[in-house]
């Protein structure tokens, strides 16, 4: 096991959420990468927020903290009260980055539950889009904050999760995507940047990727109820 792997590993082994999962235990350890992707194909991220092809190998651990000091952690439940404000990010890459430059990403919020997992005629509800994401500094370490750093106005501002009562289990996935250059943005006139509600529906994360070059290396998810 590579030292990154390693410490991916230890990192999420650390999150009680998995502590407490049973299924997940064997294989976190073992290989961690592979859990992380097993447990998005078992929650229907792969296919209904990640295509099945190319096949996703995570790259990144992304960890998503509300102010509330509530944490995503791969699928547990929040609520609107949790995840009202913006979060912070923080993630260290597993792998070198293709690029030269100090590589920037984007980072996007998605729900693929609206108006409800059963009936997902407006699948997908874009909550958050935003570029020029950079990782902290090394010598974030010696402070110990390790929070992304956000270099850019958010493309579309965050709006937090407000499930309609009824609707039951909706899924808000975070993806982290390294961007193909430093000077990545996105256009003036794109649809990320019309950001009233109706404006926000149908949208699609993979599609609004592969049009801008994005790699996807990290996901985290939460999910919030409709009652």
């Amino acid at each position: 096991m590579t030292t990154s792997v390693l410490i991916f590993t230890c990192l999420l082994w650390t999150m009680p959420h998995h502590r407490q999962n049973p299924r997940l235990q064997p294989t976190m350890m073992l290989d961690p990468l592979n859990a992380v992707r097993e447990d998005l194909k078992e929650n229907g991220i792969i296919p209904d927020v990640i295509p099945v092809d190319p096949p996703f190998h995570p790259k990144a651990l992304l960890v998503v903290t509300f102010p509330t000091s509530q944490e995503a952690l791969l699928g547990n439940t929040l609520t609107k009260t949790d995840t009202a404000d913006e979060p912070t990010v923080a993630f260290t890459p597993m792998q070198v980055p293709d690029q030269t430059d100090e590589p920037t990403y984007t980072l996007v919020m998605t729900d693929p539950d609206a108006p409800s997992k059963e009936n997902p005629k407006f699948r997908e509800w874009r909550h958050w889009v935003v570029t020029g994401v950079k990782a902290p500094p090394t010598s974030a370490i010696e402070t110990d904050n390790l929070d992304a750093q956000l270099t850019k106005p958010a493309v579309t501002p965050y709006y937090p999760p407000t499930p309609p009562p009824g609707t039951g289990k909706h899924r808000y996935v975070l993806l982290l995507y390294q961007e193909p250059s430093a000077d990545f943005s996105i256009p003036a006139d794109a649809p990320e940047r019309k950001n009233e509600p109706v404006d926000r529906k149908n949208w699609n994360a993979a599609r609004f990727a592969d049009k801008h070059g994005l790699k996807l290396v990290g996901v985290n998810y939460f999910v919030v109820v409709g009652e």
